[in-house]
């Protein structure tokens, strides 16, 4: 993934645990980045659906800073880029981005439709969207986290280490990087999007064929040729 034109990209976390919860980590765990509470962060293209960039990590300044600075170092053009409310993005993408980029955030506001008192057996519903202009000059129309929130949704539905109250949670940080790799070259290369009728890779131009589950299998041989 670079030297990408992307127009617009949505940004945003998931959350899932490895060996415990954080409030269930033993003592001798705790302050270990591979253990507790882990945000595996993705990008997605709006247009083409392509997973840009990931990273899994803790939810700190510094793994923002990380993962903002890989995306900036893939995307070439100038791009519009749309967040939630979280506040840590601010500073990373205006640094890395500077001129390039447009910055806008989409913050819902959850509630109750009525005052019925079985209403704690549903879920909220959004009461209010929220978009603001952080920097930039971002089109309104198009600040939107809906993508990405809907991918968050397939990582939880393809992945069973993100299925909540199982015992499939990863016990291994290294375990868990390797099936989100897996993962995100399966969607981008090998799965055919719903509505684009062909992958996310093909959409982007990054490939111009279907790959075979046989490819990724080969994909070590493959760098390695690539690299001699």
């Amino acid at each position: 993934m670079q030297n990408l034109s992307c127009v617009r990209v949505q940004l945003d976390e998931i959350w899932s645990f490895c060996h415990a919860k954080e409030r269930n980590l033993p003592r001798e765990y705790r302050g270990d980045d591979r253990y507790g509470d882990l945000w595996t962060w993705t990008v997605i293209d709006a247009d083409t659906k392509l997973i840009v960039s990931w990273h899994l990590g803790k939810r700190t300044l510094a793994d923002a800073h990380y993962f903002v600075r890989d995306l900036s170092r893939r995307i070439t053009s100038h791009v519009q880029i749309s967040t939630d409310g979280f506040n840590r993005y601010k500073e990373p993408i205006q640094r890395y981005f500077r001129i390039r980029g447009d910055h806008g955030t989409e913050v819902k506001v959850f509630g109750f439709d009525d005052d019925n008192p079985e209403r704690k057996y549903s879920p909220l519903i959004v009461k209010e969207v929220v978009r603001t202009r952080v920097f930039g000059a971002p089109d309104p129309e198009h600040i939107s986290t809906a993508f990405v929130e809907r991918n968050n949704l397939t990582m939880r539905m393809s992945m069973r280490r993100f299925t909540r109250l199982t015992n499939a949670f990863s016990k291994k940080a290294q375990n868990l990087q390797r099936a989100l790799a897996l993962h995100f070259m399966y969607y981008n290369f090998c799965r055919i999007h719903h509505t684009l009728k062909t992958t996310p890779a093909i959409a982007h131009g990054v490939t111009d064929r279907l790959w075979r589950l046989d490819d990724l299998a080969n994909l070590p041989d493959f760098i390695a040729g690539l690299a001699a």
